[in-house]
């Protein structure tokens, strides 16, 4: 219950801030239209790197990623730090979940800075993973990847709503401490 609500949340301020704002003094179309643009840009950027996990493609996952960029997942870990180190725990969760596949891709934005991408996320759990042996068993749920964007279009940061702790019980195992 505490995570529906906290999704309608994220959700709804999302929703909000797509609302019209008032212009800034200053502002002109042109500038107006740019951040249109951006934010448009980085809308689609955001939906193709969550895309990317249908066709187990990592590099198109990554394409928009910064270097240096930070993946905080669902904050029950220690984050993930540069796009090497993404890579490879994206791989090995692929590896582990070879089936996964994506739904109903929704994108929502602010500015630009902030793309959150929603979805209905199903795979099973085929391969051993972080020390946990595979189940065969599967998981469907709904989840949103919130990216920050820099100034230059890269995605510097990933958050996901949806705690792995729901997928992980839902196959039948525990996340490692």
């Amino acid at each position: 219950m505490k995570k529906s609500i906290l999704l309608l949340t994220v959700l709804w301020l999302i929703a909000c801030n797509n609302e019209k704002k008032a212009e800034p003094a200053g502002t002109t179309p042109e500038t107006s239209a740019a951040t249109d643009s951006k934010a448009e840009k980085n809308k689609q950027a955001a939906l193709a790197g969550a895309m990317g996990v249908n066709a187990h493609d990592v590099d198109a996952m990554l394409r928009d990623i910064a270097a240096d960029a930070v993946d905080y997942g669902d904050g029950s870990m220690p984050p993930v730090k540069g796009v090497d180190s993404i890579k490879a725990g994206i791989k090995s969760w692929l590896a582990a979940f070879p089936d996964v596949k994506g739904e109903n891709f929704m994108a929502l934005t602010d500015d630009g800075t902030h793309v959150a991408v929603i979805a209905d996320w199903s795979a099973t759990f085929k391969n051993d993973f972080m020390g946990m042996k595979a189940t065969g068993k599967s998981y469907k749920l709904m989840d949103a990847d919130i990216f920050t964007f820099n100034n230059e279009g890269k995605i510097t940061e990933h958050r996901s709503i949806q705690p792995n702790s729901n997928m992980m019980s839902q196959v039948g195992a525990k996340m490692p401490k």
